[in-house]
Parts: C-alpha cells; structure tokens; sequence
C-alpha cells in the first residue's frame, strides 16, 4: 500500500461510511485514485462460462452501483467487474443511515434496499463503456413492482446490449420477500423468463447468465438451488451475497438491520459454495465470494469450488493495493502446491469443506 493510499484510506474512515464510498467513486472517475500495478500471471488466466479472464478476481456488484466508474476500475486490475444491482425505475433504496462500519471484525452491514438511477441511466453509460474487459450486471428487483419476476428480464433488455454477463440477484436481504424467490419453483421460472429475455435481445454472442445466492441457506435448500440451476442450464452461480446472521460480531452496530460481509462471512459462503460444488458435481460454474481478504482466502474459495472470485468489503480496509497482493500470493501458492493453472486447482478441497455441518 502506498503512503497515498494509506493517507487516503484514513480520511475516508474519518467519514460516514455511505459518504465516503461516493467519494471514492468519485476519485475514481476524477482520475484522482492510485490505480495498482498488476503483473501478467498466465497460471491465473481462466474461462468463466465461455469468458477468457485475465485472471479470476473480480469486483462484486455493490460498490458501482450506477455504472459511474467502469474504465478506471476496470484499469485496477480485476479480472471483471459486476455493476449494480439495476432495477428497471429509479429508486431511492432505504433511508438513511444504511451502511455501518464494523472495523475490528474487518466487516460491514448495510440495508441500501438497491438504490440506483435505474436501467435506462444505467444503459446509457454502459453504451459508452470501454471495449477491453469483461462488466457484468447485476440485476434486481424494484420494491414495489406487482411482477417481480418480470423486472428481472426488463432491466437485461436494457443493459444486456452492453455487458457481457447479468447476474439474477435473488438474495440480497434489503428487499422485503426478495429471499423468497430462492425456491425451486420461483427460481426456476425467474430463470426461464431472464433467459428468453436474454434471447430476444438477438445478440449474435454469448451472454451468460448467473444467479447469486443467499448463505442463510439449509442444505435442502442449497440442493433445490443446484437442481434448478443444473435444469435450467443457468452457467454459473455467485455463492454468496451478504447474511442476515451476525457471526463472531456484536455491539451496537451489530444490532443494525441489514446484511453483513467481510471476514466474519468467510467459513459460512465457503460451506454453501462446497456444497453447491458438490451438489452439481462441478458441473456448474461457481464464483466464490464473501469474506475474502488475503490469498490464502482466495485459495481456499477456489479449492471449495470456485472458477472465479469476487471482493468488495475488504477494499474498503485495504484499498485497491489488495487486488495485486491477492493475485500474486494467490500464483504463488498454485506454484508452491504444483498446479500450471487455476482450473486444476478447482474443488479439490470442496469434500473437506462440504463435510461439516454449516456454520451458524
């Protein structure tokens, strides 16, 4: 980390927490933000669902919201990056305050409630994004729509021209009732009608489509999911979005309504991505996601079954810095456990991770 980074991360700490990331968003695309040096690692180069990735971190959906920062963020070296979520209108997500630090936990709760300008908004600057990298969408649900389901396609026929993947977010715990769209049945047909969106875009190219999972899942639960998903034909799955349980955390920001990430998320997504892996019988890609900090993290993501990853919250702790740390240590432990490339790496500790029953 260099001192700039530092003395910039310790003014942002200084402010309330949702002021502070619409300020980092704006450095970003001011030009003001120190932007990491990222080696070439060809051992990390992979394919995500017919995606070649210059290597597997991406950066989860959460931080650029609006699609306000793509070029400069796809310059910090991710491997891809997902936007949103989107809803098809504008809408205000929950009152304030919605983001709540919890430092020595290395963790964050919010409850935004998909707040965003809206998929025409959204649209728009995505039409003007740059060509090089992989962006992806993360599609939501707006609170008060009579057809949920429907949102879901309207939001891909807008923004799917301009991406090369959409996420089906059916697990963020902001939205009343959103969770329940978790089960076989309304899965299932949230699938059907985003695909046939996706198909009456007429694009001529590949447009994969993903779906992203809560950790406060059962194991009967999680075994619908890759039944559904293995049915469907979905290509991959981000296991996980945030959780309504407050693992190893207390105080009164704990007591805060909303979802929680960061490292106290770590074991719980870790256990649902193995299962999930184990569930497909790796026949379906997984991104891994929640909790990651260090190679190490990441390792051991991709030993449970993961093609891929994704971070948010540690950046907030450590800056973008992190990006080339992690992706460094990561090429060195492949090296030190004597794999070529990342996918030979892929669920080869899932059983272990599989085994225990799920953390609460």
């Amino acid at each position: 980390m260099t001192m700039l980074e530092k003395a910039g991360l310790a003014l942002l700490h200084r402010l309330d927490p949702e002021r502070a990331h619409n300020l980092s968003l704006a450095a970003l695309r001011l030009g003001l933000a120190p932007l990491p040096k990222v080696p070439e690692l060809p051992r990390l180069r992979t394919s995500l669902a017919g995606l070649e990735l210059a290597n597997p971190l991406g950066l989860a959906a959460g931080y650029d919201k609006n699609a306000v920062a793509v070029a400069p963020l796809l310059k910090a070296g991710f491997g891809f990056i997902e936007v949103g979520a989107v809803t098809p209108r504008p809408q205000p997500g929950n009152p304030r305050p919605r983001l709540f630090r919890l430092p020595e936990a290395g963790a964050v709760i919010n409850r935004f409630g998909f707040n965003n300008e809206g998929a025409e908004a959204v649209a728009r600057r995505l039409a003007r994004r740059p060509k090089d990298g992989i962006i992806g969408i993360n599609l939501g649900a707006n609170r008060d729509s009579s057809d949920r389901a429907a949102d879901y396609g309207r939001v891909l026929a807008l923004c799917g021209p301009h991406v090369d993947f959409a996420t089906i977010n059916v697990s963020s715990p902001n939205t009343e009732r959103l969770r329940e769209l978790q089960g076989r049945e309304a899965l299932a047909d949230i699938i059907a009608r985003t695909v046939a969106a996706r198909e009456d875009l007429g694009l001529g190219r590949p447009l994969p489509i993903f779906i992203k999972v809560a950790p406060d899942l059962s194991g009967a639960e999680i075994a619908d999911i890759a039944s559904v998903a293995l049915e469907s034909g979905v290509d991959g799955i981000i296991a996980t979005n945030t959780t309504i349980a407050r693992p190893g955390v207390s105080g009164p920001v704990a007591a805060e309504k909303g979802g929680l990430s960061g490292r106290p998320l770590f074991r719980r997504s870790t256990q649902v991505l193995a299962r999930l892996h184990r569930e497909t019988g790796g026949k379906v890609p997984l991104i891994g996601v929640g909790g990651i900090a260090s190679a190490e993290d990441a390792w051991q993501k991709v030993r449970a079954g993961a093609s891929a990853l994704q971070i948010y919250t540690a950046l907030v702790w450590r800056g973008l810095s992190l990006v080339p740390e992690i992706l460094s240590g990561l090429d060195a432990i492949l090296a030190r456990e004597g794999f070529a490339s990342l996918a030979e790496a892929v669920g080869t500790g899932a059983a272990e991770w599989a085994a225990p029953p799920l953390a609460s």
